[in-house]
């Protein structure tokens, strides 16, 4: 008997479920609500469309007002003025299906409450959520980058763990970020295989070049016709080596520093090629005047400077000496100033 009982109480549950199955279906698959609903969703398109344009053209505006900007601060707010309005594109089409598809739960099942149409929504977002996982991950990843104002479009950025993947930013969304790269390429990144983000601060490379001559004349000489072969432009060299400082550090020796800017990727062209057209110029000289090899190095000064700062706090100490070696730095500091007040006699 109990198993009679447990067999028709399965058929009636399985019966139940085939029932709310085939009204669901009813409801949904029909023509009238497959009609109903591409007409709307194609209205939410077209309207999609008509906002993406206009905030495509209020992105431009911004943009060249970035351009002509001096101001550094300036250009900062512009570009992320920039970066929202890219990331409010994707957003105001989402919401336009959203609202779209609202219409059409409420046009084509107008006897039904909303809280149906949030249930419905929630049993398919678990669906979709299984299904559409690694688009899930692209927008949760995505979010968090641009809550965190990782970077911004108009940004030269390097992605980790990709060593060759970098560029100039063109178009970020939560899904994905478009990068332009110096040869011209167009690089798609899904945002959940950023790892990690290198921004370049000011858009170039700062670099110094640092001689020590013989004779500070013929060394300001070598730097200025090394930037005779240096190759101009904002691709390439952003600024030629300028003479910053020339000191005597020692009898017939000076050491002179230049400084120098290259768009990024491009820093070979001081880091090696200046070097070796400096070398070769000043073995042409009669008396060459190089005293060593040129130096090469990062010179940007936000960074030296906190650089500089972290130094200073690594040395200072917070550690109290103990009292033995408190009563041993006063005895020391006694016997000092008795050696200080005791003057030699007149012969």
């Amino acid at each position: 008997m109990n198993t009679i009982h447990t067999f028709a109480e399965t058929v009636t549950v399985l019966d139940t479920l085939n029932a709310n199955l085939e009204t669901i279906t009813n409801r949904i698959f029909n023509w009238n609500a497959i009609l109903a609903f591409v007409a709307i969703m194609l209205a939410a398109f077209l309207m999609g469309r008509i906002f993406a344009a206009l905030l495509r053209r209020l992105n431009k505006a911004i943009s060249k007002q970035a351009d002509k900007s001096d101001n550094l601060p300036t250009v900062e707010r512009l570009r992320r003025m920039e970066t929202i309005i890219v990331i409010s594109i994707a957003l105001v089409r989402v919401l336009f299906f959203a609202i779209g598809l609202y219409a059409w739960w409420v046009i084509t099942h107008p006897t039904q409450q909303a809280g149906a149409l949030i249930g419905a929504s929630a049993f398919f977002g678990i669906i979709a959520g299984g299904v559409l996982s690694p688009v899930l991950r692209d927008l949760a990843s995505g979010s968090m980058m641009m809550t965190e104002h990782w970077f911004g479009v108009g940004d030269h950025i390097k992605v980790e763990p990709f060593s060759d993947m970098q560029g100039i930013v063109e178009r970020v969304t939560l899904r994905s970020t478009r990068i332009r790269g110096l040869n011209g390429e167009v690089i798609w990144v899904n945002n959940q295989n950023i790892g990690a983000v290198r921004v370049t601060q000011k858009g170039s490379r700062s670099i110094a070049v640092e001689l020590f001559v013989s004779d500070p004349k013929a060394g300001k000489k070598l730097i200025t016709e090394a930037n005779l072969r240096l190759p101009q432009g904002p691709l390439m060299m952003v600024a030629p080596l300028e003479v910053k400082s020339d000191e005597q550090i020692a009898d017939q020796m000076w050491h002179i520093r230049a400084l120098g800017q290259t768009a990024p990727g491009r820093e070979w062209l001081l880091e090696t090629y200046a070097l070796e057209v400096i070398e070769e110029l000043n073995g042409k000289l009669k008396e060459p005047t190089l005293k060593s090899d040129p130096i090469v190095r990062n010179a940007d000064h936000d960074a030296e400077a906190r650089f500089a700062r972290s130094i200073r706090n690594a040395r200072k100490t917070s550690i109290k000496p103990t009292f033995s070696e408190q009563i041993q730095a006063a005895k020391r500091k006694r016997t000092t100033k008795r050696t200080t007040r005791k003057t030699p006699r007149a012969k």
